[in-house]
């Protein structure tokens, strides 16, 4: 059964570069604790004959499927724009002159 202490619980803070109060160590302690029993009740119920899944249920493929629809011409995509130059949209340069 894991047990973590104040001093593991203020060290872990101290890595992660966290500051905690004296009453969030005891809170975060017992937090701590119940997580690794978790984890300690989950493997001892996965065996060797358990596959390791990511999901309870299998998942089948929910997207659409890809249907080919006529899209805008060029001379359309355009008609909107503020600005166009040779076919593209024009932009105000942001970057400096090297290309």
């Amino acid at each position: 059964m894991p047990n973590i202490s104040r001093d593991e619980v203020a060290h872990l803070a101290k890595l992660a570069r966290l500051a905690v109060t004296e009453e969030e160590l005891d809170v975060f302690a017992g937090q701590l604790d119940q997580i690794l029993d978790s984890v300690a009740k989950v493997s001892e119920v996965a065996g060797e004959d358990v596959p390791p899944t990511s999901h309870a249920v299998p998942l089948t493929n929910v997207f659409r499927e890809d249907v080919v629809r006529p899209g805008l011409t060029q001379q359309q995509a355009l008609a909107g724009a503020p600005a166009a130059e040779e076919g593209r949209f024009r932009v105000p340069r942001i970057l400096g002159e090297e290309q």
